[in-house]
């Protein structure tokens, strides 16, 4: 059941489902930071990722969780990608771009981050060393040294401005990836795939990161399978 909630109400909102007997909630963009805030107990990688997605509301509390990260690796080795196969670049600095870089690393990834604001992209390295910076400026020129580009930005994602990304320079193995899931194919995506790259769209990341919290609230560990994805596509 989606509820909308304003940035302000974020945290008394969060509250009342705990006190309405709610089990727990998935938090999307731009709520994930506050999240975070709104926790009395918040696992290691949530920690790490600096960011909250999934609520447990328990006895001792709001505990927080983060399956972002965990999502987006399940959907890359769902569509065949190594996430360790090369470098990666992440374009983006926010909660989802830090819970997947931090996924990638843990999964064997070298990272760099580029962010249209460079102080973002500088603090968010900080916080995951070894990563590396690239100017947003240097995005395109320099895709050729990596195996993996990841759009963790919401520019794509309808009501928004396209993404501005050219991928003239890629190597032929290249895997794009992008987190919107509406539309299903981004302009992003539609371009590696004429390009003959390897598309991975945003849905099934969706899917996959529900996976976690939908075990801990119910006690069901759900089967991302070509039936899901047809239903929440449709």
């Amino acid at each position: 059941m989606p509820l909308a909630v304003a940035p302000e109400d974020f945290g008394e909102a969060v509250r009342g489902l705990a006190k309405a007997g709610f089990a727990g909630a998935n938090v999307t963009i731009p709520h994930k930071e506050a999240a975070f805030a709104a926790c009395d107990v918040v696992e290691d990688f949530a920690r790490r990722a600096g960011a909250v997605n999934t609520l447990l509301f328990t006895p001792q509390g709001i505990e927080g969780r983060n399956t972002d990260g965990y999502g987006f690796v399940a959907n890359l080795r769902a569509h065949g990608v190594d996430p360790a196969a090369g470098p990666v670049l992440i374009l983006g600095a926010g909660g989802a771009g830090r819970a997947i870089a931090a996924a990638l690393q843990d999964a064997g990834a070298v990272v760099t981050i580029c962010n249209r604001s460079p102080a973002r992209a500088e603090a968010l390295a900080a916080a995951l060393p070894p990563a590396f910076v690239l100017p947003w400026g240097r995005r395109e020129a320099a895709l050729g040294d990596f195996a993996l580009l990841v759009n963790t930005t919401s520019l794509g994602m309808v009501y928004n401005p396209t993404l501005e990304m050219s991928l003239d320079q890629a190597d032929s193995g290249l895997a794009v990836a992008d987190i919107v899931y509406a539309p299903l194919q981004t302009a992003l995506l539609a371009d590696a795939a004429v390009r003959g790259l390897k598309p991975v769209e945003g849905l099934g990341m969706l899917l996959h990161q529900a996976v976690p919290g939908f075990a801990a609230w119910f006690g069901v560990t759900p089967v991302v399978d070509d039936e899901l994805y047809r239903i929440v596509a449709a």
